[in-house]
């Protein structure tokens, strides 16, 4: 299979296909990067920073366009990201400049399935969980709750886990596990709420 050279951009969230992420362009090299995307149409790549590597992200990553940008009062630069494809990043060299450039190979993304059972529950959440977070649910034009798929990259990016046990369930053929976790996680924090209920 064909690889392809990216520009890559870390950042200590997930971005995963059909995911928007806002993010503030301060460092002079990142800053750089966005230039290189703009003027050479060169694809971007967005990977989950991991400080011990070389290149500084772990291997599954996503390339993503820029959909919007715009100057900040302080002169930084806020873009937002939107996710395509994943990809599996082989190999990486950083220019004179610190970017990074990296060597990508296309990864099949999560196929699309129906929220079926007990795992509407996970929909239901996600639904909440924009309500009471806004500025997360500003940034879609619409929002896929019938799709486990998009419900479970969700969740993933928006989750407080570390980003090793992300990528183990990232490296799953589906998102059958992961709505599996989430769904553990839910039921038990319902239930833990109730015990405190009854108390």
């Amino acid at each position: 299979m064909r690889t392809r050279e990216m520009a890559l951009l870390t950042h200590d969230a997930l971005l995963l296909p059909q995911g928007r992420l806002e993010v503030r362009v301060i460092d002079p090299s990142n800053l750089r990067v966005v230039a290189d995307v703009f003027k050479n149409h060169r694809p971007l790549a967005v990977g989950m920073l991991k400080s011990s590597g070389q290149p500084p992200c772990y291997p599954i990553a996503t390339q993503c366009d820029i959909i919007d940008f715009n100057q900040l009062e302080d002169d930084s630069l806020s873009i937002v990201l939107e996710g395509r494809q994943r990809v599996k990043i082989l190999s990486g060299s950083q220019l004179p400049d610190r970017r990074w450039l990296v060597r990508t190979l296309h990864c099949p993304n999560w196929l699309p399935m129906p929220i079926e059972g007990e795992f509407a529950l996970i929909s239901q959440a996600l639904e909440q969980f924009y309500e009471v977070n806004p500025d997360l649910a500003e940034l879609y034009s619409q929002v896929n709750l019938d799709d486990a798929c998009w419900v479970s990259q969700r969740w993933l990016e928006v989750l407080p886990m570390y980003n090793r046990d992300k990528i183990k369930l990232l490296s799953q053929p589906d998102c059958y596990q992961t709505m599996a976790f989430v769904l553990r996680l839910i039921k038990s924090h319902v239930s833990d709420d109730a015990g405190l209920a009854d108390t």
